[in-house]
């Protein structure tokens, strides 16, 4: 028996306080939030941590969680053989503690966008649904399922309370 494989990843919704939010600019995937995958042996809270400031060059705290999605869609990796598991992604709300904004080797770009403007930047379907979600937070957590391939659909959506 196979244990069925997923890939864990976390998002942060980073809040400067005045009205901005934290984006980066992928190498591949325009403007987004910033995140990434889980490692074995991580916790959620220290993954997220880490990949902000490792994106963005920005410490953060944690505050809460807003949203939980699947990404089910199937398809193959970019070697066309292996299939790309089903990705869970946990979406919270950050708060800046210090840093300077920087680059890595994953961004090329990194900037702080007055909340309003957020979604003329983010252009991926997946990223701006996961940020309108942000938006729309009235204490619901949100959990969507949606496909990115071969177009981008959602397939569930429902508010999980608190």
């Amino acid at each position: 028996m196979a244990f069925p494989t997923h890939i864990v990843a976390v998002g942060g919704i980073v809040e400067d306080g005045h009205g901005n939010i934290l984006l980066v600019k992928t190498r591949d995937g325009g403007w987004v939030f910033p995140g990434g995958q889980v490692e074995v042996g991580e916790n959620l809270i220290d993954a997220l941590s880490r990949e902000i400031k490792e994106e963005s060059g920005i410490n953060t705290t944690v505050s809460h969680l807003i949203g939980i999605y699947s990404n089910t869609a199937i398809h193959k990796w970019y070697d066309g053989v292996t299939d790309v598991p089903t990705k869970l992604m946990l979406d919270f709300v950050c708060k800046p503690v210090g840093g300077e904004l920087s680059v890595s080797d994953e961004t090329t770009d990194s900037r702080w966008v007055a909340r309003d403007q957020v979604l003329d930047l983010i252009t991926a379907p997946a990223i701006r649904t996961r940020f309108r979600a942000y938006l729309d937070f009235d204490g619901t957590t949100t959990y969507m399922e949606y496909v990115t391939k071969p177009e981008f659909q959602i397939k569930n959506r429902t508010g999980v309370s608190r």
